[in-house]
């Protein structure tokens, strides 16, 4: 089994800037595909952006590209979301996401999640 466990959200006026984190425990985290999805107000949760064990790939929602950076520590057994130039259709609650094996979690359902932290973008 494998914990989750967010940090780092809060209120931030757009165009501003928040780095989530996401602690593990119970297992390393090295052999899992580590991810950050996130559900607004009345719509579906959605993927957002996810690493590989060794962060040789990562892949991004087209709405955050170029603005979002994920990046691990595997020796924390911790997970990161920098946001940069945050607009209000980023506000969310954001979920951190596991899941064991190397495939990307684009499209399938993650085996592990966190209890999600809120991010609200101010206009």
């Amino acid at each position: 089994q494998v914990q989750l466990v967010e940090s780092g959200g809060g209120l931030v006026q757009a165009g501003g800037s928040l780095r989530l984190s996401c602690a593990a425990s119970g297992r390393t985290i090295s052999n899992y595909v580590m991810g950050w999805f996130r559900q607004a107000p009345g719509k579906e949760r959605e993927f957002v952006a996810d690493i590989s064990w060794k962060g040789a790939w990562r892949y991004y929602a087209d709405s955050v590209k170029g603005r979002f950076t994920i990046s691990r520590d595997n020796a924390k057994n911790t997970v990161y979301l920098q946001m940069n130039s945050l607009k209000a259709e980023d506000t969310a609650v954001y979920y951190c996401a596991a899941n064991e094996g190397v495939l990307s979690m684009r499209s399938l359902i993650p085996g592990y999640w966190g209890q999600g932290t809120q991010v609200t973008v101010s206009s």
